[in-house]
């Protein structure tokens, strides 16, 4: 009897960089110590991804719809519906949502001195989370408002009630010490006239509540930034998608806690598992994911597995260049303990994908264009790459992955790829 095909998809967000100045023109993948990356890579077929297609800097949900076979120009309708319902609140056909910010805003100037009120903000954000839950729209009364805290500084903000559409921008002026933006219909219907002043009036509720807070006049006195404001972002609906079963045939799983993912992965269809200890951020275990992800990879319900690994992307963005090298590291070290016990596994063949959603190169501290690498090999080949030699790449970094035999392509190709290199690597062998 044939061993069970099975995938892994291990996405480090925000894999991709630039060549730095201070680490002697290296990207931080190739500064980083990762043998067994590099054994992977040795053993497997590479290349270069753009995720959605060439030159284009994309966002994490539009990449992911890309990847998973979801062309992202035909069913994309905001992100804020995949952070709310990551978050854990229910959406129905009619309702809107934004993926959200808590942020600074001097009120008396109109700017937003900053985007993030503060990165660490597990022990605050349920808080003032709770504060904004159900609040009122004096102007509205037929409308309600939901918010749900999600990771770091982020929330999730649903609007249910009649008339409501996504045609509208958010107030999120995207680099700090910009005006706030006023929300604006992007077309010319009643709909989006009435949606767009709602949003606005609800930013100012939002303001109003929160400038009050016990927490915020904590922070003021202890010199910190208050959080006084909610930048909403990515206004969304939810769509109806076929999921990865009916798409692909597998039957999968996501490891994910960054909530926009996670909403994704509902909306695929995916099952989500919550791993305790990973908390899609620096302080995230890399060990119970990795635990996670083998303990139900061989069980026989599910045939893919989807591991999301958010830390190098907040390294990116922080600009943090020692940071990015040492989770990069610690993922090296993970996907060694994965591929370790899959190998050991007879009764099933496992296939591993390692790429990203897109760079975030610390130099920009922002998403780029740059494409990504990637692998797809199998554990065996790691653990002894004499047994096949897929293409003359021998390291996982992105000048290597350039040489090989899979060349460049788009993301919406991906699972086409995992699909025919479970049916047909043996040639390789």
């Amino acid at each position: 009897m044939l061993p069970r095909q099975k995938l892994l998809l291990l996405l480090i967000d925000g894999l991709g960089d630039v060549a730095i100045p201070q680490l002697d023109y290296q990207t931080p993948l190739q500064a980083a110590k990762t043998p067994w990356l590099d054994r992977l890579a040795a053993g497997g077929l590479n290349g270069l991804m753009d995720s959605v297609e060439p030159g284009l800097a994309c966002g994490s949900d539009t990449a992911h719809m890309s990847i998973l076979g979801y062309n992202p120009r035909e069913y994309y309708r905001g992100r804020g519906a995949f952070e709310t319902m990551g978050a854990g609140l229910e959406m129905i056909p009619g309702d809107i949502a934004f993926k959200s910010n808590f942020a600074y805003l001097n009120k008396q100037s109109g700017i937003v001195i900053s985007r993030r009120a503060d990165r660490h903000f597990e022990g605050l954000g349920p808080t003032l989370c709770d504060a904004l839950d159900g609040v009122k729209l004096p102007s509205y009364p037929d409308h309600t408002v939901a918010v749900k805290y999600a990771t770091e500084h982020r929330c999730g903000v649903r609007v249910r009630g009649p008339r409501l559409t996504d045609a509208i921008t958010g107030t999120d002026p995207l680099k700090d010490n910009l005006p706030l933006v006023k929300c604006a219909p992007t077309e010319d219907t009643e709909e989006a006239k009435m949606t767009s002043r709602l949003i606005n009036e609800l930013s100012e509720v939002f303001y109003k509540v929160l400038s009050k807070h016990p927490i915020n006049d904590d922070r003021k006195k202890a010199g910190k930034n208050p959080a006084n404001c909610v930048l909403l972002r990515g206004c969304g609906s939810c769509i109806d998608i076929p999921s990865i079963e009916k798409l692909h045939g597998f039957k999968s799983f996501l490891i994910a806690p960054t909530c926009i993912i996670a909403g994704l992965g509902m909306t695929a269809g995916m099952d989500i598992l919550q791993v305790e200890g990973a908390t899609g951020d620096y302080h995230t275990s890399f060990r119970a994911k990795g635990e996670a992800v083998v303990a139900h990879l061989k069980g026989d319900k599910y045939d893919f597995g989807f591991l999301h690994i958010k830390a190098v992307d907040d390294a990116g963005h922080d600009r943090n260049i020692d940071f990015k090298i040492k989770f990069l590291e610690k993922i090296d070290v993970m996907l060694g303990d994965i591929i370790c016990q899959l190998s050991q596994d007879k009764e099933n063949d496992y296939s591993i994908i390692v790429t990203s959603d897109h760079s975030t190169p610390v130099l920009y501290g922002d998403h780029s264009c740059e494409p990504v690498p990637f692998c797809i090999s199998r554990p065996k080949y790691a653990m002894d790459t004499s047994l096949c030699h897929g293409d003359a790449v021998t390291k996982f970094e992105e000048v290597e992955a350039a040489r090989g035999v899979l060349g460049r392509f788009c993301g919406s190709q991906m699972m086409s790829i995992a699909k025919s290199y479970m049916a047909n690597d043996s040639y390789l062998s």
